[in-house]
């Protein structure tokens, strides 16, 4: 199939603006007044964090384009300069609706509930305003550095993401003596006295709580709460005794943290890394944002030390970085206004007292997290760690928890004399520093430990146990769409396998094989492999529904993943669209396939989930011809996952696990909740609900898992999949 007629730049959205789609519909789940409150909050906070990394790594990638005077243009035909404009422009719009929200929705109905979030120190009561100069003086004050500018003392540096506050100081003498002058020579000396101005700032200190509980009100049983920076610019003063304080305002930098290392000129990758994640605090300052009653003498003098024009600056009317709104999530006493905490399901095959690896010799057995439990994956590399008759365990790491017992597991392992080999990634963004930790602790135990491949991200989900039997041996296998750590698959949606077919066995020694460096297969039994097989597999997939399409047959494509950007892989989609095939597409983040071109898209739908869980999982279904094939896995259709890291796609064959997982794709599909459609001019609007039964897929998987969970263990043995109701 020729697919070159579909690769012209106005069939393609910009990656970017797709990404600002997406945090504009987190920003949505918050405004919807359906949501219990609390829940509301998460997303605001969401909507912040996303943004600070958005341009933290890819603002600040195009930052880097337009210094190296890089002019190529993207798959949508723009080029650094005019993403960067149009990037400026809907984020502002973005952040304006974000703290529309939050003042105008979030804050009062937070004190209809029972909290009051006092935004300026000077409202407080009296008894409050002791209580917060108190709280200062005891807890705040001693952990604080101010730092003055002026000829001796150079600006200082202001470290990424942190949240400050910068004041206009005036020694106090000369402060004195400027009452004293005449007004008429005040006016005269005005440009004299703006260089008596002096700036000072200090970091608001992320060791201590954001906001601060005040004693509640004994009578109405209303809670009050106030910013810390709020109780450090009220107590400023104290810390420049010496002068005046002019003005004082809260700010804060973004860095470009894109991390970029030449691997070929790194002798060791581990120090490498280290080297550069304290560039990170550093880097190009690329956006700033300051309070938008700030003095402009201030303003001035900040947007000149960081070299930053009006595109960059941020003027905020509320609080800056609403992540904190995360940690007010987790306030006691609010639990009617938020979902109440969904406990993961047992898996049905493990529910006996059979050791894992014996259930797993029954038969394959699919993991749909969070709906069921994480627990078998940690409990397969436990026992394994134990087990005296395995030999060896191999495992990816890409991201895992803070206190992961798989970790510890593996290093048990180790000490307990088995072969244990761990791809511990460290070029998982904003992962590194963890990652390093886990990397000399594993070493330390015994492990051996690989970095990856030169030049190319593992991202790949798979670990295998080795383990000798009566029957010789026997290698077991856990493939997956998410990362192995167990505090993500609780908020993650993602799904694994379970397996001890032979065939993957042997794909999965190969893939750590080349991993280590030893060998390159000359071909793949079942696994799909990135990025030397991956991409034209899925081109010929594509390609063979659309030749069924042209023989006038059924023709179907269904594929879930986080985000599709890769100009081949979507003109492949318009071609078979073009041919008749039907193309349902649910993609969660980025988007930069366009439906609804004339002749070109029509037959392809999208649809982006957003909901309390946030959606992981890769999977791709192909009718092909009536036998119908489904594959899960790791990677995405971005160039990123299709060429520049090792990723692994598997096939799902055994026929009850395919028809669960089409099942998934199924609900979702159905979702008419917290599912968006996308239109012809990229807006996503949600579906018509009139005259429909609900669906909200997250809930209807949940429900799901615990009755399957309930039923009795002869039911489940016989593993006959039974949906627990119809979705329609």
């Amino acid at each position: 199939m020729d697919i070159t007629p579909y690769k012209k730049p106005e069939y393609f959205r910009n990656r970017e603006l797709s990404w600002i789609s997406f945090d504009e519909r987190v920003l949505n789940e918050a405004r919807d007044k359906s949501i219990p409150l609390f829940e509301r909050l998460k997303f605001i906070s969401i909507t912040s964090s996303n943004l600070d990394e958005f341009y933290m790594v890819r603002v600040a990638s195009l930052k880097d384009q337009v210094h190296a005077n890089y002019t190529k243009k993207d798959l949508s035909g723009m080029n650094a300069k005019e993403q960067l404009a149009e990037i400026s422009r809907r984020t502002h719009e973005l952040v304006q609706l974000q703290y529309n929200t939050y003042n105008r929705s979030a804050v009062p109905s937070l004190e209809h509930v029972g909290l009051t979030i006092i935004s300026e120190h000077e409202k407080l009561t009296k008894e409050q305003a002791e209580y917060v100069d108190s709280y200062f003086e005891e807890n705040i004050y001693p952990v604080l550095t101010p730092m003055a500018m002026d000829s001796a003392r150079p600006f200082p540096l202001i470290r990424n993401k942190t949240l400050n506050i910068g004041a206009l100081v005036q020694k106090k003498e000369d402060s004195l003596l400027s009452r004293a002058e005449d007004k008429k020579e005040k006016k005269g000396k005005e440009k004299e006295k703006e260089k008596e101005l002096e700036f000072a700032t200090v970091q608001v200190p992320s060791v201590l709580p954001r906001f601060i509980l005040l004693p509640q009100d004994e009578e109405t049983g209303q809670r009050y709460a106030i910013l810390l920076e709020e109780i450090i610019e009220r107590n400023i003063g104290k810390l420049f005794l010496s002068y005046d304080v002019v003005c004082a305002h809260p700010y804060r930098v973004m860095r470009n943290a894109d991390l970029s290392i030449d691997e070929d000129e790194a002798s060791d990758l581990l120090k490498e890394i280290q080297k550069q994640l304290k560039k990170r605090q550093w880097g190009e300052v690329i956006r700033l944002e300051v309070e938008d009653k700030m003095d402009k003498r201030l303003l001035k003098m900040l947007e000149k030390e960081f070299d930053i024009d009006e595109d960059d600056l941020f003027r905020i009317p509320g609080p800056l970085d609403l992540t904190f709104l995360m940690k007010m999530y987790g306030l006691d006493g609010f639990d009617e206004y938020k979902i109440p905490k969904y406990t993961p399901a047992a898996v049905p095959a493990l529910m006996n007292d059979d050791d894992i690896f014996t259930n797993i010799r029954k038969g394959d057995i699919l993991l749909h997290h969070p709906y069921m439990t994480f627990d078998p994956v940690v409990q397969f590399v436990q026992q394994a760690a134990k087990d005296p008759d395995v030999l060896a365990i191999k495992q990816t790491l890409y991201r895992v928890s803070g206190n992961s017992p798989i970790i510890a597991a593996l290093a048990q392992a180790a000490e307990n004399g088995k072969q244990v080999s761990v791809l511990v990634e460290l070029k998982a963004r904003f992962d590194e520093e963890n990652n390093i930790v886990w990397a000399k602790m594993l070493e330390k135990a015994g492990c051996h430990v690989i970095y990856g491949l030169l030049g190319l991200k593992t991202h790949s989900k798979i670990t295998l146990v080795v383990r000798r039997e009566e029957t010789g041996i026997r290698r077991y296998v856990h493939l997956g769409t998410g990362n192995y750590n167990d505090s993500t698959a609780k908020l993650y949606t993602d799904c694994g396998l379970l397996t001890c077919n032979a065939k993957i066995g042997e794909d999965a020694t190969a893939v750590f094989n080349m991993l280590s460096g030893y060998s390159e297969p000359d071909r793949w039994n079942k696994l799909v492999v990135a990025p030397l097989w991956m991409k034209d597999r899925f081109l010929h997939l594509i390609a063979m529904e659309e030749e069924h399409a042209k023989k006038g047959q059924k023709a179907h494509i269904v594929a879930k993943m986080n985000s599709l950007c890769d100009r081949d892989i979507i003109a492949a989609l318009y071609s078979a669209s073009a041919a008749g095939v039907k193309i349902d597409l649910i993609i969660r983040g980025i988007c930069c396939l366009k439906v609804g071109i004339p002749g070109v898209s029509e037959n392809i739908t999208v649809r982006s989930i957003v909901g309390n869980f946030l959606e992981h999982a890769r999977i791709f279904y192909f009718y092909s011809g009536g036998n119908e094939e489904v594959f899960m896995g790791s990677a995405d259709w971005m160039p990123r996952n299709l060429e520049k890291r090792v990723e692994i796609v598997f096939p799902v064959e055994d026929e009850q696990i395919k028809k669960e997982v089409m099942h998934i794709l199924d609900v979702q599909m159905k979702d008419n909740v917290k599912a968006s459609i996308l239109q012809a001019d990229g807006a996503y609007v949600k579906p018509d609900k009139r005259g429909k039964v609900l669906v909200n897929s997250q809930e209807y998987f949940c429900k799901e898992a615990t009755e399957r969970a309930e039923k009795p263990k002869e039911q489940e043995n016989s593993r006959v999949f039974v949906p627990a109701e119809p979705v329609e």
